[in-house]
C-alpha cells in the first residue's frame, strides 16, 4: 500500500534547517526557479542511473467527456519535438543501451529511463525537451488514437475481469472522477482530437507542475547542474484552479451484475476506506494495511488457507488496498468461487471470515507474521534502482512528503491487534460496500480480435 524506503531522515531534518536551498540528506532536494523540484537518491551499488519525471496530473483531473485524455498524451509524448522525430525518443534511449516507458494513473503520469550512468545527461536532455516541445501533429494523434482504442479493447471490453472492475467503481463512485476509467470511455476515445490533447499538454505540461527524481550511481550537485542545464530555461506558467471533488457518503449497499464471455464467475466486493492524509496523526489506514497482510499476505493467510485449501469454496480470493492517492479511497476482495459452488456461497464464506475478525481479532502470530511479511517487501524494495525511484515518486503523487517515508514504515510497524479489530469493525460494513459479480456467457460469444502492434505503454 504505502511506499516507503527505509532511509533514516534526522539527519535529513537537521541539514534541512541550515540549508534552506537544498534540503534534506540523501535523498536530496532542491527545487528550481521554475518551480521544478529534482529529488536524487545516490545508490552507488551498480553503474546505472533512473531518471523519472512525474506529473501531478491523472485521469482524475479529467472531465467528462475527454475520459482517457491523460493517457493519450502519454502515447503523444513519443512523437517527437522540432529537434527529435516521431519514434525517435525510444530508440536514442535504447541506442544509450537504457530501457524506457511510460505509465498514467488516477492521480499522475510519469515517464522513466534506465541507462548507463554517463547517458543521464542525455536522457535529462531529452525529457527537458519533450516538457514545453512536443509536436502534437494530427496525423500522428489519429494513428495513435486508434492504438490506445485497440488497447482498450484488449485490456478491458474483451477482459472480463477488467470491465466487471470497470462497471464496479464506476458505481462505487458518483461523483468523484474515480468513477472514470483510466484508459477513458470507448466514446470518448472515439470523439478525441488532437486539439484536445494539445490543450492537455498545454494545461498541464509544465515544469511547476512536475517534479524529477533520479537514483543511482550519481553525485547529487552534479545531478542538480544537470537540471538547471536542461530543465532551468523552461518557462513556468499559472496551473488551473482544481477544485475539490469530494465523494458524496454511501448511505446503503451497491450492486452490479456485468455479462460477459467467460469461463468463470467472478466476485468483487469494494468498501469506501480511508487514505493517509497525515503521517504522523493518521491511524486507521496503517491498520488496514495490515489487516490485508493478515487476510492475505502470504501463503498461509486467511483467504488462502481457510476458503482455497480448507472449505475449497474458492478458486481463488485476493485483497487489494493503497492507502496513499490524492482521491478517495477503497479496499477490494476479489475471488473466483470453486467449481461446484456458487458466488452467493463466495460472499457468504468471505464475510464469515471479516466477521471472525471483528468479532474475534487477529492472533499474536498472525500479526508478527504479517508484520515481517511487510517489512520484508519494503528491505526487498531497495535492491532496485528502479523501486527506490517509484516509492519517491508515488509518495509525492499522493501529496504525501518523500521525507516522511521512515515515518510511515515506523507506523505501520505500530500497528496493534486491537487496531485492526477496530479498523475491519469500522470499514467493513454494508453502507459503504459495492458488490460487483460477472455473469459469464458461453465463450463462443466472445468477439475474436487480432492483436495489434503498437502500444507499449
Amino acid at each position: 500500500m504505502l511506499p516507503r524506503s527505509l532511509r533514516p531522515v534526522a539527519l535529513a531534518l537537521i541539514l534541512a534547517a541550515a540549508a534552506p536551498a537544498t534540503v534534506f540528506a540523501n535523498p536530496f532536494e532542491t527545487t528550481l526557479k521554475n518551480g521544478l523540484r529534482v529529488i536524487v537518491k545516490e545508490d552507488r551499488r551498480a553503474p546505472t542511473a533512473v531518471q523519472m519525471v512525474w506529473y501531478r496530473i491523472g485521469s482524475m483531473d479529467e472531465v467528462d467527456g475527454q475520459s482517457g485524455v491523460a493517457h493519450v498524451l502519454e502515447h503523444m509524448m513519443f512523437k517527437g519535438t522540432p529537434s527529435v522525430g516521431p519514434g525517435e525518443f525510444n530508440k536514442r534511449v535504447a541506442a544509450a543501451g537504457g530501457r524506457d516507458n511510460a505509465f498514467t494513473s488516477r492521480d499522475y503520469t510519469a515517464y522513466f529511463q534506465q541507462v548507463p550512468k554517463e547517458k543521464l545527461p542525455e536522457m535529462m536532455a531529452l525529457e527537458a525537451d519533450r516538457m514545453r516541445h512536443l509536436n502534437v501533429d494530427a496525423q500522428e494523434f489519429a494513428q495513435e488514437i486508434k492504438v490506445v482504442m485497440e488497447e482498450r479493447r484488449m485490456r478491458t471490453d474483451d477482459n472480463p475481469q477488467a470491465k466487471l472492475f470497470e462497471q464496479m467503481n464506476a458505481a462505487a463512485f458518483q461523483a468523484h472522477p474515480y468513477r472514470r476509467p483510466i484508459i477513458g470511455w470507448m466514446n470518448d476515445l472515439e470523439n478525441m482530437t488532437a486539439a484536445d490533447a494539445k490543450a492537455w499538454y498545454d494545461t498541464w505540461y509544465m515544469p511547476n507542475n512536475a517534479y524529477v527524481v533520479i537514483t543511482g550511481d550519481v553525485d547529487h550537485q552534479a545531478v542538480f547542474a544537470l537540471a538547471e542545464q536542461h530543465y532551468g530555461a523552461l518557462e513556468s506558467r499559472p496551473l488551473p484552479l482544481r477544485r475539490p471533488q469530494s465523494e458524496p457518503a454511501q448511505e446503503g449497499i451497491r450492486r452490479v451484475s456485468v455479462k460477459a464471455p467467460a469461463e468463470l464467475p467472478a466476485l468483487i466486493m469494494g468498501w469506501k476506506a480511508p487514505v493517509l492524509r497525515d503521517i504522523e496523526r493518521d491511524r486507521d489506514p496503517y491498520a488496514l494495511d495490515m489487516l490485508t497482510a493478515v487476510l492475505d499476505g502470504h501463503d498461509a493467510a486467511r483467504f488462502n488457507k481457510k476458503l482455497v485449501r480448507e472449505d475449497k469454496v474458492a478458486l481463488s480470493v485476493d485483497i487489494g488496498y493503497d492507502g496513499s492517492a490524492r482521491g478517495p479511497g477503497m479496499l477490494y476482495i476479489t475471488g473466483t468461487p470453486s467449481e461446484g459452488r456458487s458466488i452467493a456461497d463466495l460472499e457468504a464464506a468471505i464475510r464469515s471470515e471479516i466477521a471472525r475478525i471483528q468479532k474475534d481479532g487477529v492472533s499474536p502470530a498472525e500479526l508478527k507474521r504479517a508484520r515481517a511479511q511487510l517489512l520484508a517487501q519494503q528491505i526487498y524494495k531497495k535492491d532496485s534502482m528502479f523501486g527506490q525511484a517509484m516509492e519517491i515518486g508515488q509518495t509525492e503523487a499522493a501529496n504525501l512528503p518523500w521525507q516522511g517515508i521512515e515515518k510511515m514504515l515506523e507506523k505501520l510497524q505500530q500497528v496493534s491487534a486491537e487496531d485492526i479489530q477496530a479498523a475491519a469493525r469500522k470499514y467493513f460494513i454494508d453502507d459503504t460496500l459495492t458488490v460487483g459479480v460477472l455473469d459469464p456467457q458461453p465463450l463462443a460469444q466472445a468477439p475474436r480480435r487480432p492483436a495489434k502492434p503498437g502500444s507499449r505503454h
